[in-house]
Formats: C-alpha cells, structure tokens, sequence
C-alpha cells in the first residue's frame, strides 16, 4: 500500500511510521515539526527508498490538496494532532487550529482524491482518523468506555478531539468518504517526547530530582505499549469496515502514584539513587490541573473480535524494555532536554 501518515515525525506516528515500512509499504510523512515533532525519531529508516518526508503542516489547505494528489495514496492515516492536556488548557487556540481545522483541511483533500479514483481504488481506499479516550470524559471507579460511550470532553484538547471525530464521521454520512475511527488508551514506548508520565519519571530518576504527580497520584489510566496500538491502526486499515469506531486498550489499569513507583522499582535496579535511597523518595504531590478526568478504561473487545487483534506485550516486559530504551538512547532525548525542543516537564502528567 502507499500510506499518508500526518503526525509520522511524533512518538505513535514513528513508530507507526517503522511498522508501516516493516511491512513492506510505501508511506510519506507530513508533519509540521512542532516542539514534539522529531526527525531522530526516524533516523533508522530515513534513507529507505519507501519512505518520504514532506514538512508540511496540516492547517495549510493548498499544501496538504496538493500532498494527497501527488501522492496517491491507498490510505490516508491521520494522527497529526496537538496532544497534551496541559499545553491545551494555557493556550487551546493551537488545539483548535491543528485538531480540528487541520483535520477539516485533510478530509477535504482526501474526499477530492477519492472522487479522482476508478471505482475499484475507490472502494479500497480508506482514511483512518486516530483518536483518544480523552473524548469519553471521566470514569469513576467501575466500567469502561467502548464504542458507543456518550462522548463527555472535559479539557481542550479532548473536546478538539471530539469535535474532529464528529467532522470526520459527517464526512462518512454526508459524502460516503470511507472513513475509521479509532480511540486509543494511554500509549507508552520508546521514543515518547519527555513530557509525559513515563519518560518523566525515568528522567528524573535519572537526574536524581523531584518527580511531581498531580494531586495525590490517584488517577488512574489504562496502559497500551506503543507498538501494540501501531499493530491495531494497521489492522482497522487494511481490515476495518468503513464507518466504524474501533477502541483499542492494553487492560493494563494504573493509577498514576503506582506506575510512577513501578518506574522507580527498576530503575533502581538499573541506575539507584546517589544517595542510595530508593528513587520512590523522590517522589512529590503538587496542585491538581483543571478538570482532571480521573479514570480511563478501554473495552477492546470489539476490535478483538472483529478484527483479531490483541495486545502482545506484556506490560512490565514492555514498561521494562521502555525504561531500557531511555538509557541507551540518552543522545536522543538529551537533544530534546538541552532546550533545542521547547519542553515543559514541571509536572508528570499522564496525558
């Protein structure tokens, strides 16, 4: 297959960038290169002949009609996106732009490249709008959120993302675009930008400093290793039946004090405190952020049955491997905290 994917230079979209290359497609890479997006991120295979990078952001109509006609591909997979909840609640205004004028901007080229089509490619192709289980809103401490959970957004970037999801399944209804959406949960894994909960707490364990959680480190998220969920995009896009929602989750539940303390268990079998106290001292309570969704949780049974996929990584194997990654690719995220990136990393937030 030839594959747009937008967003490929971010942490999900390069590893899906790999597992798409693996496979044996074609894929071109539009991204905007904002402060997460990162070239070294496919440093491994950016000389192959089945790969191309255009620098482009998504908001830039001309650009982006102009990158699906000349590419053609057989799909379209969109994970190009403003995505962190902190960044979202001090200026939503990008969120707005990216998530949901971006989005509007790609269906539009895409749905003109599909009406160019023969009938037989048209049927075949397929846009794949990749989501969060962010737009569900908060769970309490039972249930799940599947499919037809009421969407119920409580920051900026969740109802960016809802908003898109709605726009993208209209363009289904009203224009029979083949379109799919998918929901994913929390996703950890190598080459995750350092803001998030997982290379924030391995990177000040490794700096021996203070590992702030929000509130009381009680909320809880259900976690997915990265490459899992790249496995689960490629099988609703080569399998996945236009129209449909697929939610995909690790059943791997969390709250964010006890993840943050797993973290420090193994690091201190691999990198122990100066002090020589366990790395768990570090860790601080600070002021809970606005609107903080306190429990996600993913029913992926529909995606295990219709499609066969489930998660293959064990979780600590996988939160293992992920702490490992970090410290054999110190130039990578050194790079990023030298302030060549803007990074704000003031509180662990999971989101």
């Amino acid at each position: 297959m030839r594959i747009l994917i937008t967003g490929g230079a971010g942490f999900i979209g390069s590893n899906l960038v790999r597992l798409a290359l693996q496979q044996g497609h074609h894929v071109l890479n539009v991204d905007a290169l904002t402060y997460a997006g990162n070239l070294k991120s496919l440093a491994d295979v950016s000389a192959s002949p089945a790969y191309r990078f255009l620098h482009l952001d998504i908001t830039d109509s001309a650009g982006v009609a102009n990158a699906v006609m000349q590419f053609s591909p057989d799909a379209v997979m969109h994970l190009a996106a403003e995505s962190h909840v902190d960044r979202s609640i001090t200026g939503p205004g990008s969120f707005v732009q990216t998530n949901v004028i971006g989005t509007y901007h790609l269906l539009q080229a895409s749905l003109a490249y599909w009406r160019t089509l023969t009938s037989a490619k048209a049927k075949l192709f397929r846009f794949l709008h990749v989501s969060t289980d962010e737009v569900y809103g908060s769970l309490e401490q039972e249930g799940s959120f599947n499919e037809t959970t009421a969407y119920a957004p409580h920051s900026p970037y969740a109802a960016s993302k809802a908003s898109s999801d709605h726009i993208v399944r209209a363009w289904h209804d009203t224009y029979d675009l083949p379109v799919l959406v998918t929901h994913s949960s929390n996703n950890f894994g190598p080459y995750q930008f350092p803001e998030k909960l997982v290379p924030v707490v391995i990177l000040k364990c490794l700096d021996d400093q203070p590992i702030p959680l929000y509130g009381k480190g009680e909320n809880v998220r259900d976690w997915l290793y990265v490459e899992d969920h790249c496995q689960a995009l490629m099988d609703v896009v080569t399998k996945g039946k236009p129209g449909e929602t697929y939610d995909i989750g690790g059943s791997n539940e969390f709250s964010n004090l006890d993840l943050a303390r797993n973290l420090c268990q193994i690091l201190d079998e691999y990198r122990p405190c100066q002090s020589g106290s366990p790395h768990t001292e570090k860790i601080t309570f600070v002021t809970d952020r606005p609107g903080h969704d306190f429990r996600y949780a993913i029913d992926a049974s529909k995606i295990k049955r219709d499609l066969g996929w489930e998660p293959r990584e064990d979780f600590q194997a996988g939160i293992r491997k992920t702490v490992r990654w970090y410290l054999d690719n110190r130039s990578w995220w050194q790079d990023i905290m030298s302030g060549n990136y803007r990074l704000d990393t003031h509180n662990a937030t999971e989101d």
